[in-house]
């Protein structure tokens, strides 16, 4: 199986590759670290290899400096395109840090 963008991968990307192109992380190379360190959980899972194959449907649990993200992945990446571009990759999850969810 392929690991590169475009068709010829389906719909599976690398996970720094992806981290990279949806522009949550600055460097491919941050990307890779941020993953082996134990930052980034795939599925409630911790991923622990920058090249582990992620699609859409799945959900990433990222620990970054000040905050933890939680995103839906929803496409691979082709590129690292502007922020309007890379936003089409995923679906934030995150709860706004202040703006706790109402009591039913």
């Amino acid at each position: 199986m392929s690991e590169g963008s475009g068709s010829t991968g389906g719909d599976r990307q690398r996970l720094d590759k992806w981290l990279w192109f949806a522009r949550v992380i600055k460097s491919r190379t941050s990307a890779a670290k941020l993953v082996e360190e134990g930052h980034v959980r795939v599925n409630s899972v911790r991923a622990d290899n920058p090249a582990k194959s992620i699609r859409p449907g799945d959900v990433l649990t990222i620990a970054l400096d000040h905050q933890i993200r939680v995103l839906k992945v929803v496409a691979p990446g082709e590129r690292r395109g502007p922020f309007e571009e890379a936003r089409h990759l995923f679906d934030e999850l995150t709860q706004p840090v202040g703006n706790p969810v109402p009591p039913l």
